[in-house]
């Protein structure tokens, strides 16, 4: 099945209504994996081979402004920037773009703003797409369900599926061929103790996309048939963890699936590290500072910076140790709100 075709089953004959709004601007936080998504089933639709688990970073995301145009071609600015069209990001959101025009001869002004780097390991492509998603809804009115903001955004990015709402977000997996079971559903927990720390050790882009480290994964790691067993367990205990706000056993499983995602990484041949040594030396730090009976853990995605998890009280004992360390507050009641 193509993407053209997941698109037909949504929206239908909403495609061919030729009205739409000048413009449209939506918000989508980027997320977090507690529990990775690492390994697709169908590559064309983003099915993933198990489901994932995220936490969103308040305003920490991507806002997206569409406008329609009469020209000959799609125009991206990113931060202000105007995006080449012969450059990979142009492209990619021109061929999601095409799965949407009611005439061929609609384009667009887009515009994204976004207050975390690109193709760092911190979701990017999540939350550009999700909010992409959301501004086209508004865009022409069609009025969809969380459920399939999530499908469509899942065509453009995988882990987009979870950028559709802030919160605690369990990606499920789903089972049918056309991926209609395959979604992002919001979670009813909240914990306004909760805190994420983003160290930044490197904001280049990374020189292996998650697609090709991915992939390479899959075709080369004898490790790789373990994964889905891990996540199986790990997702068990991160949503009792959530359910009981039970910090110690969040922390110990999404640090530990975040390490087994990485190990089998670099299993791969040949081999994938995202490691720098900054990273590890962080790393270092922070099971030093736990042997000291502080309650800290992190997470790492497909880059070299972490997420460190920690609750509240514990902030300031831990700037103390990550000066750079910027605080995110996912439940502020002010910033889940917001979107």
């Amino acid at each position: 099945m193509k993407k053209s075709d997941v698109v037909h089953l949504i929206l239908g004959d909403r495609l061919q209504n030729p009205l739409y709004s000048e413009s449209a601007t939506a918000f989508a936080p980027t997320n977090i994996a507690l529990c990775k998504y690492w390994g697709k089933r169908d590559s064309e639709l983003n099915l993933p081979n198990t489901s994932s688990l995220s936490i969103s970073l308040g305003d920490k995301g991507a806002t997206t402004t569409l406008q329609v145009k009469d020209q000959a071609d799609d125009q991206v600015t990113f931060n202000h920037e105007k995006i080449l069209s012969s450059s990979g990001f142009h492209k990619r959101l021109t061929a999601f773009l095409d799965l949407f025009r009611t005439q061929k001869s609609l384009h667009f002004q887009i515009n994204i703003k976004a207050n975390i780097p690109l193709a760092a390991g911190l979701a990017s492509s999540a939350c550009g797409f999700a909010s992409l998603v959301l501004a086209l809804d508004q865009l022409f009115h069609w009025q969809l369900s969380l459920k399939h903001l999530s499908i469509l955004a899942r065509l453009g990015s995988g882990s987009a599926a979870r950028s559709i709402t802030p919160g605690f977000v369990e990606w499920e997996k789903g089972i049918q061929d056309d991926g209609m079971d395959s979604y992002g559903k919001l979670l009813p927990e909240t914990w306004p103790d909760l805190c994420v720390g983003l160290l930044m050790v490197n904001q280049n882009e990374k020189k292996i996309s998650s697609r090709e480290a991915m992939q390479r994964t899959i075709d080369t790691s004898l490790f790789y048939p373990l994964w889905p067993e891990k996540v199986e367990q790990d997702l068990i205990h991160i949503k009792k963890a959530i359910h009981e706000k039970d910090f110690l056993l969040l922390g110990k499983t999404a640090e530990s699936n975040a390490l087994t995602m990485h190990g089998i990484m670099l299993s791969a041949w040949p081999p994938i590290s995202y490691y720098l040594p900054e990273t590890i030396s962080a790393m270092q730090t922070i099971w030093a500072l736990r042997e000291q009976g502080l309650a800290l853990f992190f997470t790492q995605d497909a880059g070299p910076n972490l997420k460190l998890l920690f609750l509240a009280h514990d902030f300031e004992r831990i700037k103390k140790c990550f000066t750079t360390m910027e605080l995110v507050k996912p439940f502020l009641p002010r910033v889940f709100n917001k979107t």
